[in-house]
């Protein structure tokens, strides 16, 4: 699939955001704890992409019912959706200067069209040695699921069936998409919401 940016501007893949809040202390700690700078922009982001899809447990997964959705929330947690581990992601991403937007998928909500369909978020980050554009999901494995940092073909954790009219959604946004951010700013209870308040389309 080709990917189309939002933005012709880079630097628009880097500025901060309420939801990538970056200049938060916990963020900055973090990313001291996390990146050096004998690193290259590929392992950083393989160690932030490593780090969330890991170390910050999918709300669902746990039956956790707290909403979280800034990336210092995110990580003073350690739990979240999709939506919320994406922004964290890019949070850790944009504090280093790696440009990292947000790309969104229609997934069935669970296994037949008939449960309903649902808005899945990852990122995507651009790879300044590469001259090119990764998809990366750190929505964190289990069985079943099995995403992983690539700078070739995508691993990522959910395979679109289109017959079933599941989509790709080519775009990357610099912003998480403002849909994205009022389901998580309405809500009270992840549990409900991801059962009946996500959003099903952009």
């Amino acid at each position: 699939m080709i990917l189309i940016c939002e933005s012709e501007k880079l630097d628009d893949y880097l500025l901060e955001l309420d939801e990538v809040n970056y200049s938060n202390s916990s963020i900055k700690k973090k990313a001291d704890e996390l990146f050096n700078p004998s690193q290259t922009e590929i392992e950083k982001a393989r160690i932030a992409f490593e780090f969330v899809r890991d170390g910050i447990s999918h709300s669902w997964d746990i039956q956790s019912k707290r909403v979280t959705c800034n990336a210092s929330e995110v990580l003073e947690f350690k739990e979240g959706i999709c939506y919320a581990k994406s922004h964290l992601l890019a949070s850790l991403l944009r504090s280093q200067g790696i440009p990292t937007g947000f790309c969104y998928q229609r997934l069935m909500l669970f296994d037949t069209p008939e449960k309903g369909y649902c808005i899945h978020a990852l990122n995507a980050i651009f790879i300044k040695s590469l001259n090119k554009w990764i998809r990366v999901d750190a929505r964190g494995n289990k069985e079943g699921i099995d995403a992983q940092f690539s700078i070739e073909e995508e691993k990522l954790a959910f395979p679109i069936n289109e017959k079933l009219d599941e989509t790709e959604y080519p775009v990357i946004y610099a912003n998480p998409h403002p849909k994205i951010v009022s389901v998580l700013k309405e809500n009270t209870n992840v549990l409900e919401m991801y059962k009946h308040h996500l959003p099903e389309s952009l």
